[in-house]
């Protein structure tokens, strides 16, 4: 019986998944998210149906043991483009660091000057990069790696929603740079997202979270250090 449940939620998630893909690939409207959308789709099923979450758990465990060989299949347009990695390589580097290192500043002066426990900002500002990096980060400088967790869920979710849309806002065309955009902002969700609009653009996505993941563990203890020495807003 367990393993029918199994399968059919699998089954349920696929198609969920299928169905806003088709969606996405129809209309190309940036608020059509595949990930929000069929996360949406599978709670308001569970919900409706009254199915509680641990009837779905084995299955979210079966399909999260597939999370490794998709980031392994991500090296294949990354080799494709192994000419274009190589040409670049300096600014590449270049703008992904200051994009994590910012990103770090950003979310914890925010959190600071909003008044949040030392804790919840530490949290915080690792939230930009895959959860194995972020709560890793997090636990050594006395954050709360279950709520880093979250905060990185959350601004994957966001930023897959909203990256593409607001790089159309401001007329960035080019598929290298919204790539490494994507992929730096938003790690695994928006590298999705970016390579749904194309193979380059997910190449550079999935190059930058990972350079974003290393450079974030990297530059942890400064941006720390900074954080923890702004004067509080009075």
């Amino acid at each position: 019986m367990q393993t029918i449940s199994t399968l059919l939620c699998v089954a349920g998630t696929v198609l969920a998944y299928a169905l806003v893909r088709s969606l996405y690939l129809r209309y190309k409207h940036p608020l059509i998210n595949i990930v929000a959308g069929s996360a949406a789709i599978i709670i308001a099923v569970l919900l409706l149906c009254d199915i509680p979450y641990v009837t779905y758990e084995p299955a979210r465990q079966v399909m999260t043991l597939l999370i490794g060989p998709a980031t392994v299949a991500l090296a294949l347009p990354l080799y494709r483009y192994r000419h274009l990695l190589l040409r670049a390589a300096l600014p590449i580097l270049a703008s992904v660091c200051t994009g994590a290192f910012a990103a770090m500043l950003s979310a914890g002066a925010l959190s600071r000057w909003g008044g949040l426990p030392q804790d919840v900002v530490i949290s915080i500002m690792p939230k930009g990069v895959s959860i194995p990096f972020a709560v890793e980060v997090a636990s050594l400088y006395g954050g709360i790696p279950s709520l880093t967790a979250a905060f990185v869920v959350a601004t994957g979710t966001l930023g897959s929603l909203f990256g593409l849309w607001g790089l159309n806002m401001i007329r960035i065309k080019d598929p290298f740079a919204r790539g490494l955009t994507m992929g730096t902002i938003s790690h695994a969700q928006g590298t999705a997202v970016a390579l749904q609009e194309g193979e380059e653009q997910g190449a550079m996505g999935g190059l930058a979270m990972i350079l974003a993941g290393i450079i974030t563990a990297a530059l942890a203890p400064v941006a720390v250090w900074i954080v923890l020495r702004l004067p509080l807003l009075p």
